[in-house]
């Protein structure tokens, strides 16, 4: 018994032991980044490189913020992904409540046909979206942003999943009190599900901050851009000053890691609840 304990005790700390590493592997880009965006031009070229800056260049942010319209991009993109995400929690709620909850002919083929859909690479439909915002006169619009990208499939996957775990006996005393479906999903469902919605929430403001190829394509306009193609634009601006670059990248990416901390408890709570059950 003592030796199967120990056994097992020096097994924790060996898989802790390689977590640990691994965590420390993860961050090393993120800490390197950091730290050279704080270093001199001479330093960040210096060989071999302090791991701890010799003095803090704090104003290297100030002008990288200063070299590009890096306050517009910012606006555009909270502009775009708040609208995005407040339309997926509408759409995908919807959707996952229908495939969930409501028996209509060839629910289940509909549902296997959406999720077939997400096989299909981004560069297949590319190009016949962009002609058809160009004819609706979209291109170079908030519109072309937002609208193609307010519905997402993994969401309406996710939330139908997790919708199927509600007891059946609170849809049937809701049916009871009178509530059509739109009620019981305002008032029964959604507040059950708030760790989910905050996953959902999650993956689509990390994916429209982090988006590139998108507004690369339907934005033209320096006034359209988004945070991350005007990081681009300053990248190719600012090939060799690496500090700068490393100050931009930086600050473009602090507001994803904030909001990381502030909600990664319901994102694990949505993972241990949610499941894929069927």
């Amino acid at each position: 018994m003592t030796s199967s304990f120990q056994r097992g005790r020096h097994a924790k700390i060996l898989i802790h032991i390689a977590l640990i590493l691994g965590a420390i592997w993860m961050l090393l880009p993120f800490f390197w980044m950091v730290s050279t965006s704080l270093k001199t031009q001479m330093e960040a070229l210096k060989f071999p490189p302090n791991i701890v800056p010799e003095v803090f260049e704090f104003m290297n942010y100030v002008e990288a913020f200063k070299q590009v319209d890096f306050s517009r991009y910012f606006l555009n993109t909270i502009i775009m992904t708040i609208s995005t995400t407040l339309l997926v929690f509408v759409t995908s709620s919807l959707a996952a409540y229908a495939f969930a909850r409501l028996k209509f002919y060839g629910r289940e083929l509909l549902f296997t046909l959406f999720l077939a859909m997400m096989m299909i690479p981004i560069p297949v439909y590319l190009v016949p979206s962009y002609v058809i915002l160009s004819r609706l006169g979209w291109i170079d619009t908030f519109l072309a942003l937002i609208i193609p990208w307010s519905t997402n499939i993994f969401s309406i996957f996710l939330l139908r999943q997790h919708f199927k775990t509600i007891p059946q006996e609170l849809f049937d005393a809701a049916k009871i009190d009178g509530l059509n479906h739109l009620q019981i999903l305002k008032n029964i469902v959604l507040p059950l599900s708030k760790a989910v919605l905050v996953t959902v929430g999650i993956f689509q403001i990390v994916t429209n901050w982090n988006s590139f190829l998108w507004p690369l394509i339907v934005t033209h306009s320096d006034s359209m851009r988004t945070i991350q193609t005007g990081l681009a634009y300053f990248a190719q601006a600012e090939s060799t000053n690496y500090p700068l670059l490393c100050a931009a990248s930086t600050f473009t990416t602090m507001p994803l890691i904030i909001l990381y901390f502030f909600v990664q408890k319901q994102i694990m709570e949505s993972y241990a609840r949610a499941g894929l059950k069927e």
